[in-house]
């Protein structure tokens, strides 16, 4: 599998992760049961997650009142398309074997 396979492979997972996290916590929320903390939200969608807790977000409708997550996961979202873009522009080169 080459490196670009297994950074899609990651985001994929980790995007499913998010999405899915969402719709539990949200499950859990309406039976009033134990909840996924919020930084666990945070932290699936800081290490790769944020399309899949944003589209979870809009699905499921969940946390969409708490400023924090309407402008918090878009702005992840945001840094982490401009570091892959500086990653990708970078003069470095990175060999892989």
């Amino acid at each position: 599998m080459t490196v670009y396979g297994i950074i899609t492979l990651y985001l994929a997972v980790m995007n499913l992760t998010g999405f899915a996290m969402m719709g539990i916590d949200k499950r859990k929320a309406v039976k009033r049961l134990w909840r996924i903390p919020e930084s666990t939200l945070f932290v699936i969608a800081i290490i790769g997650g944020s399309v899949g807790s944003i589209i979870g977000m809009r699905v499921f409708r969940h946390k969409t009142r708490h400023w924090y997550f309407v402008f918090g996961m878009p702005l992840i979202l945001i840094l982490q398309i401009l570091l892959a873009y500086a990653i990708a522009k970078s003069p470095l080169q990175i060999s892989i074997m």
